[in-house]
């Protein structure tokens, strides 16, 4: 989980400074009225003496530099959370199984990341800023009751009403924040998933219908927006009006300190700026609203966080033929029961086609597979052990796994194939799956940069392919050859058909060729299995047939 004191505790390298800075910033403000105000006696007085005023010179040099400092190691501070933040929530968001992942859309999790974790960052500084912020105040409060008790008592006064609106103003704010990010993140969803999909959308003719869907929420986002300006405009207004009454309480309380001889004209001097620095304690709901967004931010970043990762454990796989068993294997998403009760056993070193109507939970049993989920209950286990006790490498070694719409990722053609397995691996995986030839069509070859190579989705399908190709032991392919001709599909099965028992192939799909050619075909229908055998078999059965239209 991530809290706002996790957050504030990473920041604890640089929150000592942002304090130093503060603490140095409130001496030299609060020291500045009483040099000034000595100085003003001794014009008064007749005495030549400029100490006081290189003292106050010097005192404004201090609040200078020290405010360039703060600027300095707050940014510094922001920008180093907001970077361990963003990888954290990388991490976290990558390690998430299919169901998890899908209960955000892209769009907003790309929201998250680029722009909750700056806001969230900003909570050590907010915290700092806004406990260092009371110094001012506390120490104008002494002070005058140093000067003159009644000048003091006039300060609480006023300061009391101030310190009101402000934590009013704080506790609508954070409310209203989260609403506006929560708003910003949808829009970022839905422009996301438009975007994936421009070419449909242009084919289409909707553009402007789709215009019409993505910013549909930006009537909301005004209302959001607006409430929370009105908010700090309200209550900037208020402690604007408070202020300058403790200014007036404490002035008209100093001139009849005055006219009674308990203070000098330089202490009067000094009483108005004190009660000045309280009349600003207004200013702190900038800092408030940054902290509050900061809050905001946190609570956001939370709830990715609030959704447990795939954990892996330390196990190693035996020496086995790659035989993959699913154990009464149950899955459920929402109210829908997607797998029931599923029990398989697949011998090692064959190839099984998986079919069924749309919505029969096939590509569910590819994903338990390869485990980019767990299931609700039951096991899935490959050659005896049980997949969520392999060691993460170990499960990446002996399972690969290729998908209808591949995500491709990687710098070069080179490493989306090879994965940091080296460009022997993938040359050798590319030829397999008919990619070597249109890569080396390209000018760059392997190397050319992956956002510059132009590709068809059969061709973005077979460095998928390539890319699952070095699996030890299970090789799952999710409708992976869907995209690809007739021609080049055949010749990526006879490479699968001379693996001569190496490791077991588990192929979706949706063609009667492809289920012909496996060892045994799997029929799944409404998340049971329905039958298990042969492809020609199968085909005796009237509604096995209407499988494939």
């Amino acid at each position: 989980m991530l809290t706002f004191g996790a957050v504030v505790r990473r920041s604890r390298l640089w929150l000592p400074l942002i304090a130093l800075t503060a603490l140095a910033g409130s001496a030299s403000t609060l020291a500045l009225p009483t040099v000034l105000g000595r100085a003003v006696d001794a014009v008064i007085g007749g005495d030549d003496d400029q100490r006081w005023l290189l003292w106050a010179g010097a005192l404004i040099a201090v609040g200078v530099l020290v405010d360039v400092a703060d600027a300095f190691i707050a940014g510094a501070c922001v920008a180093d959370t907001t970077a361990w933040l963003r990888r954290r929530l990388v991490g976290h968001m990558l390690r998430l199984d299919a169901r998890g992942a899908g209960r955000f859309e892209v769009g907003d999790l790309v929201s998250r990341v680029s722009g909750n974790a700056p806001d969230a960052a900003q909570a050590g500084p907010g915290a700092v800023l806004v406990a260092t912020a009371l110094l001012p105040p506390v120490g104008s409060l002494v002070l005058l009751f140093v000067i003159d008790p009644w000048l003091a008592a006039a300060f609480v006064g006023g300061v009391t009403l101030v310190a009101v609106v402000l934590v009013l103003f704080t506790r609508r704010t954070s409310r209203l924040l989260s609403g506006y990010q929560r708003v910003q993140g949808t829009i970022a969803a839905r422009l996301a998933e438009s975007l994936t999909g421009a070419r449909t959308i242009a084919a289409a003719g909707t553009l402007d219908r789709e215009c019409r869907r993505i910013l549909d929420p930006l009537p909301e986002l005004h209302a959001q927006g607006l409430l929370t300006w009105r908010a700090l405009a309200r209550a900037s207004a208020q402690a604007g009006i408070v202020g300058p009454l403790v200014l007036v309480a404490v002035l008209t309380a100093g001139g009849l300190a005055l006219n009674a001889g308990r203070i000098s004209a330089g202490e009067l001097f000094a009483a108005s700026q004190y009660a000045m620095l309280g009349a600003g304690l207004g200013t702190l709901t900038g800092v408030l609203s940054r902290l509050a967004r900061a809050r905001a931010g946190v609570g956001r970043l939370a709830e990715v966080f609030a959704v447990d990762p795939l954990e892996h454990g330390a196990g190693q796989l035996p020496p086995g033929p790659g035989t993959l068993r699913f154990e009464a294997v149950t899955v459920a998403d929402a109210e829908r029961t997607v797998l029931d009760g599923v029990d398989l056993s697949i011998p090692g070193g064959t190839s099984v086609a998986v079919v069924g109507r749309s919505g029969s939970g096939k590509s569910v049993l590819a994903a338990l597979a390869c485990r980019l989920r767990d299931p609700d209950a039951g096991t899935v286990s490959l050659d005896g052990v049980p997949l969520p006790a392999l060691e993460h490498a170990a499960k990446r070694d002996a399972i690969g796994c290729a998908f209808e719409r591949p995500v491709l990722v990687g710098t070069t053609l080179g490493d989306t194939i090879g994965l940091g397995r080296g460009p022997r691996y993938a040359e050798s995986a590319a030829r397999a799956t008919q990619a070597h030839d249109f890569i080396s069509r390209l000018p760059e070859g392997y190397a050319t940069p992956l956002s510059q190579a132009p590709m068809s989705g059969g061709e973005a399908q077979r460095l998928g392919l390539a890319r699952a190709w070095g699996a030890q032991r299970l090789l799952v392919l999710d409708d992976a050859t869907s995209s690809l001709d007739a021609v080049t599909e055949m010749r990526i099965q006879q490479a699968l058909d001379g693996d001569d028992g190496r490791r077991t192939r588990l192929i979706v799909t949706h063609r009667g060729s492809v289920a012909a050619r496996a060892d045994v075909v799997v029929w799944l229908d409404a998340g049971r299995v329905r039958a298990v055998g042969p492809h020609l078999s199968l085909w005796a059965d009237p509604a096995y047939r209407e499988v494939f239209g």
